[in-house]
């Protein structure tokens, strides 16, 4: 808003100051005659320069924006610096032969004059008209976060009688088994895990801690069908387990990993998670499984599209040096 300002007070005082140096009369004297082709030339390239120059500083700088933000801050100044250069000269080469007439070097100088206030005025339209295009794409997310949320209750709502139904028959499960120590234990972990699972669902995000301990139930869960096949390592900092992440997002990722892996005795399933530099990596060695796997393949894009809607970021997914790894901010 600051910089809006300060371009507006320049270029309404801009006729001002010039008059004050008598530039105005100077100019208007020596400028060379006015005629239709001089005046189609000068629109004709007044038009090609604002429609480039918008371009140029709007669509054309997603081609370069991997790059860091210094490296992008250079590439466009120089490709703006080449193209008004380059514009002005070939209006000034171009026009001699349009209109029959030589340009003094006063009207030079004014070309470059005008046209640089041309640039100026675009990119700043250019950078009005992101912040506007961010600013949509932010209520188009939120209305869409919105939306989910409002499905998130109906499906809750519709469902509100199965939950005490299924745990009134673990609880009945428990008690026919109770002599059963594994099967006790695992019945335990899993109606924790429904419960869990249930209560995030009116959430949003949850703590990484809450997130860590329904993890270490679904992992008695796979480990009492894979026993000593699978294994899990988990090494995150303190300092991140009041962090939040989106619900059921480590589940997932493990997972995945055991479902599109092979897990035998002779290639155990080895998972590590663990936490660097406001990251949480969940890594696993890729034995990919060679019966078929039914799967739709959305767990981990739908995953990305949780985290950016929630914390408007992505997660990063790597295949590297025969490691799968998934890469997800904590910031």
């Amino acid at each position: 808003m600051f910089r809006i300002a300060l371009l507006i007070a320049t270029l309404i005082s801009l006729p001002r100051t010039l008059t004050l140096f008598d530039v105005n009369q100077k100019l208007f004297d020596s400028f060379s005659e006015v005629s239709v082709q001089d005046i189609i030339i000068r629109f004709l390239f007044l038009f090609v320069m604002s429609l480039v120059s918008l371009e140029l500083n709007s669509n054309w700088k997603y081609i370069y924006a991997q790059y860091s933000v210094f490296s992008r801050t250079c590439i466009t100044i120089m490709l703006n610096t080449v193209f008004f250069l380059g514009i002005v000269q070939l209006f000034v080469s171009l026009y001699p032969l349009v209109t029959g007439q030589e340009l003094s070097d006063s009207e030079i100088g004014f070309t470059y004059f005008v046209y640089f206030v041309v640039l100026v005025i675009t990119i700043f339209i250019t950078r009005i008209l992101k912040y506007q295009m961010i600013h949509n794409e932010d209520l188009l997310e939120n209305e869409k976060l919105k939306q989910q949320n409002l499905q998130k209750e109906l499906t809750a709502l519709k469902n509100q009688i199965n939950p005490h139904f299924l745990f009134n028959s673990l609880n009945s499960l428990n008690s026919i088994v109770r002599d059963n120590k594994d099967a006790t234990t695992f019945i335990k972990e899993l109606s924790f895990m429904y419960r869990y699972i249930l209560q995030s669902g009116e959430r949003d995000l949850v703590s990484l801690q809450e997130e860590l301990k329904f993890l270490d139930s679904y992992v008695h869960l796979v480990k009492t069908r894979y026993r000593n096949r699978f294994e899990m390592n988990v090494s995150i900092d303190e300092k991140y387990l009041l962090r939040e992440v989106p619900p059921l997002a480590l589940q997932l990722l493990v997972e995945n990993a055991v479902k599109h892996n092979e897990i035998s005795e002779k290639n155990p399933l080895q998972i590590n998670v663990y936490s660097k530099n406001e990251f949480i990596y969940v890594e696993n060695k890729i034995r990919e499984r060679t019966s078929f796997v039914d799967s739709t393949g959305n767990g981990l894009m739908n995953l990305d599209k949780r985290y950016f809607l929630l914390k408007k970021q992505h997660i990063s997914i790597r295949k590297k040096e025969n490691i799968f790894s998934v890469k997800l901010p904590l910031n």
